[in-house]
């Protein structure tokens, strides 16, 4: 058997292994703090479609899909200096939201843009 120690190879797997569980420890934090803030636009993004729709079934003003999305926002996580332009035209109503969310990380803060225009389906409209 070769005994010989070699003093330059000593601790190396560990170091790796080290290497390899900061990375994915970082890899989840990231992950539990993005994901939530995503999957929440994307509920948003869903409502804001509901909603024309649903305004245009109903011969609603855009008016009132502002109204509705600005009452269902915290419940989305949405921060209050979002901005919401609606409008109507030829029996379709589209609605634009904007706004900026900080998610924070150890060492960063990302600034999450939302930037999401929804439309009405056009066979919904009532005549």
């Amino acid at each position: 058997m070769n005994t010989v120690t070699r003093k330059s190879e000593l601790g190396s797997a560990r170091l790796k292994f080290m290497v390899v569980v900061a990375i994915i420890a970082i890899g989840v934090y990231c992950g539990y703090q993005f994901i939530p803030v995503e999957y929440d636009a994307y509920q948003f993004r869903d409502l804001m479609q509901h909603d024309v729709d649903a305004a245009v079934a109903m011969g609603k003003p855009a008016s009132w899909v502002q109204d509705q999305l600005i009452k269902s926002a915290p419940e989305y996580g949405v921060p209050n200096d979002l901005t919401i332009s609606a409008s109507q035209q030829d029996n379709r109503v589209e609605v634009r939201v904007q706004y900026t969310q900080a998610i924070e990380f150890p060492l960063y803060v990302y600034n999450y843009e939302f930037d999401h225009t929804a439309k009405s389906a056009t066979f919904l409209s009532v005549k």
